[in-house]
């Protein structure tokens, strides 16, 4: 029977084609469903009012103050009887009628959220998208529907050069207070600055990107959910971007192995300081983060002066410690003069697309002071 009358109804649309009709769909609306029977829903109250309304509403044609009070009505009857798929209908079909009601990007946005929250994203994406492209902006309880809209998208856009936009325009149109959108200053652009950052970085602009991140920074306070330290390593990133001498990276770990183990070897602090990253580079305790905020005082003096603590009895391991891996690697060193005298040296292979020429390559990032916990190396020298 379902295949009979779509079968039916496109003969209809054809037909009114082929004579002429300028709007053969709303002609087909306007004829051949009759709201009477399709909307009419709900208990005997429901019923009722649907029919008064929907009578109501045929008076009201082209007064559309009026006819905003009583499609709210229908609206709020066909979503709490649960027949959010009629109440879709109704409102699109009002539209394709009614293309000069100023209220139509309210209800189109009523069928976007529908189909969002039923799970139908490429149809909420398409009425979001259609209400940006196509209607003027509106606020509904002081909030405007474009932002909403925006929001939304960011969501439901995969496509990284699609949604990086949406970026843009969301801060570009919602980052300050003005008397037609007197929310604009409750945007919160550090989140907004931090995720067009990772857009870009899927796109592979990663000048944009960086800049999308020093943006970010300009927010210490906000939030990054799951991100707790969105900031430290943000900062920790610029940084290294922005370091242009970066000749202590060597091309694998084996050759910056060899290196570092020969300056301990032969007890020779600058060739050590030499080899170690000029850039977020750490000395801390097992048991801490590798974090500004918990890093030696002085790091700088302690790095400079590390031929104080290079007693005759430094040592180092032959061979990395076992729970290295591609990723990153530890270096046991013993014998230094300092109140903790076992140092693990810590390799960590770069990640930088930003750079093709040194992301892979490796470098030595910290020092963890103290005998590794739940370490499965049992190496001696």
């Amino acid at each position: 029977m379902r295949k009979f009358s779509y079968s039916v109804m496109l003969i209809i649309i054809i037909l009114l084609l082929f004579t002429g009709c300028r709007n053969p769909r709303k002609l087909f609306y306007t004829r051949f469903i009759d709201p009477v029977n399709y909307y009419i829903v709900g208990d005997s109250e429901e019923r009722k009012q649907l029919r008064r309304l929907f009578a109501e509403a045929e008076t009201q044609e082209g007064e559309y103050e009026n006819s905003l009070s009583v499609v709210q009505q229908i609206i709020k009857i066909l979503h709490n009887s649960g027949h959010k798929e009629k109440l879709n209908l109704f409102l699109t079909a009002y539209v394709e009628n009614n293309p000069e009601d100023p209220y139509n990007s309210y209800y189109l946005l009523i069928v976007a959220e529908n189909y969002n929250e039923a799970g139908a994203y490429p149809f909420a994406a398409h009425y979001y998208e259609r209400i940006l492209k196509n209607y003027h902006d509106l606020l509904v309880q002081g909030k405007s529907i474009h932002y909403v809209c925006l929001k939304q998208l960011i969501l439901l856009i995969e496509e990284p050069e699609i949604r990086v936009n949406y970026y843009k325009e969301l801060i570009a149109r919602f980052s300050e207070p003005n008397s037609l959108y007197p929310d604009r200053d409750l945007i919160d652009k550090g989140p907004l600055y931090y995720y067009m950052a990772k857009t870009y970085e899927e796109l592979g602009e990663w000048e944009l990107a960086v800049q999308a991140y020093r943006n970010f920074l300009l927010y210490p306070d906000c939030k990054i959910p799951g991100e707790p330290k969105a900031h430290a390593e943000t900062s920790g990133m610029i940084a290294f971007y922005d370091y242009r001498d970066k000749s202590w990276i060597m091309d694998s770990l084996e050759e910056l192995t060899k290196y570092v183990q020969w300056a301990v070897w032969g007890r020779n602090p600058s060739k050590l300081n030499r080899y170690r990253a000029k850039v977020n580079f750490f000395a801390t305790a097992w048991e801490e983060e590798a974090t500004e905020t918990n890093t030696l005082d002085d790091l700088e003096e302690f790095y400079s002066d590390l031929g104080i603590f290079m007693t005759s009895r430094l040592r180092c391991s032959e061979k990395l410690n076992s729970d290295s891996n591609l990723q990153e690697a530890y270096l046991e060193t013993w014998g230094w003069s300092f109140r903790i005298p076992t140092w693990y040296l810590y390799f960590r292979k770069i990640s930088f697309p930003a750079d093709p020429e040194i992301n892979g390559k490796w470098e030595w990032a910290g020092i963890y002071l103290g005998e590794k916990p739940f370490s499965g190396n049992t190496d001696e020298d």
